[in-house]
C-alpha cells in the first residue's frame, strides 16, 4: 500500500475519481496507485497529483526520487522534455508558486506564460508584494536581432507581436516595485527561466518557436554547475540589459 499517497488523499479530502480528473487519468489507475507502491506513475502524473494534493513528490513517490538520483555532473537535471510543449503547465505554476526570492523569467518574449498561466499576473504582484523579486529579460521588438529571428521563424504570429504581449502585461504591473523588466537580445536562442533554486532552460532550435524546443528542469545542487552557469549567463545579460520603462520614456520624448 502506498500509505504516503493515501494519507495525502485524507488530507485533502480527494477521492480517486477526483484526483483521477486531476491528473488526466482513470480512477482506477489511481487505485492501482495506492494498491500497488512499486507503481511508479509517470513524471507529468506524479506533478500533477503532487500539485492537486499539496504534497511534495519525495512524500507520495521516495521511490521515484531515488532512482532519478545520480551522482555525476548532471545530478542537477530533475527532468528533459523533447519540446517545451510536453511539460506539463502545471510545472510552470508549481514553480512560481513555491518560489519565494527570485523569479528570473528570460525568455524573449515569454508571451506564452501569460497565455498559458491563469492570472499570472495576479500570481506575480502577491509574489513580488510579499517580498520575491521577479525580474523579465526581454528582446528588443525594434532591434535588428528580432528582425533576423522572425525572418527566420517565419511564423504569423510574430516576436514583436509577442513581445508586446508582455510589455501589455507588465505594464497593467508598473505600480509594483518589485517587478523589473528589461531589454537584451543576447538570449535570442536560450531561455532561462529561474524560480530560486530551481530553474527552466530551453535552447532554441533553427527555425523553431519556443514550444517546439528541447527544454530542462534544472534544481542546484552544486556549486559551479549547470545552475549556477546559466544563472550568471542571464545575471550577465541583466546587467547589459536596458530599462523597458526607460526606453519607452525616450520614444515618447
Amino acid at each position: 500500500m502506498n500509505h504516503g499517497l493515501r494519507r495525502a488523499m485524507a488530507n485533502a479530502k480527494m477521492t480517486e475519481t477526483q484526483l483521477a480528473e486531476a491528473c488526466g487519468v482513470d480512477a482506477k489507475t489511481v487505485g492501482r496507485w495506492i494498491t500497488e507502491p512499486n507503481r511508479i506513475p509517470h513524471a507529468r502524473h506524479r506533478w500533477a497529483a503532487c500539485e492537486a494534493l499539496g504534497e511534495e513528490e519525495t512524500a507520495l513517490w521516495p521511490n521515484a526520487i531515488r532512482s532519478a538520483l545520480t551522482t555525476g555532473p548532471d545530478k542537477e537535471i530533475v527532468q528533459v522534455f523533447p519540446y517545451r510543449s510536453a511539460a506539463p503547465s502545471s510545472l510552470w505554476r508549481s514553480l512560481v508558486t513555491k518560489a519565494q526570492r527570485d523569479l528570473v523569467f528570460a525568455g524573449y518574449t515569454n508571451c506564452f506564460l501569460w497565455l498559458e498561466q491563469a492570472n499570472l499576473a495576479g500570481a506575480l504582484r502577491r509574489k513580488a508584494e510579499s517580498g520575491c523579486r521577479v525580474r523579465f529579460l526581454i528582446g528588443d521588438p525594434d532591434s535588428p536581432v528580432t528582425a533576423a529571428r522572425e525572418a527566420e521563424e517565419a511564423v504569423p504570429l510574430t516576436l514583436s507581436t509577442r513581445i508586446s504581449v508582455t510589455l501589455n502585461e507588465l505594464e497593467k504591473l508598473r505600480d509594483v516595485s518589485n517587478i523589473e523588466g528589461r531589454f537584451e537580445t543576447g538570449h535570442v536562442n536560450l531561455s532561462v527561466f529561474r524560480f530560486d533554486d530551481e530553474m527552466i532552460v530551453t535552447p532554441i532550435l533553427a527555425r523553431r518557436v519556443g514550444h517546439d524546443s528541447p527544454m530542462m528542469h534544472l534544481r542546484r545542487r552544486q556549486t559551479d554547475g549547470l545552475f549556477d552557469r546559466f544563472a550568471a549567463h542571464v545575471e550577465e545579460l541583466w546587467s547589459r540589459g536596458r530599462d523597458i520603462q526607460e526606453v519607452e520614456h525616450d520614444a515618447q520624448a
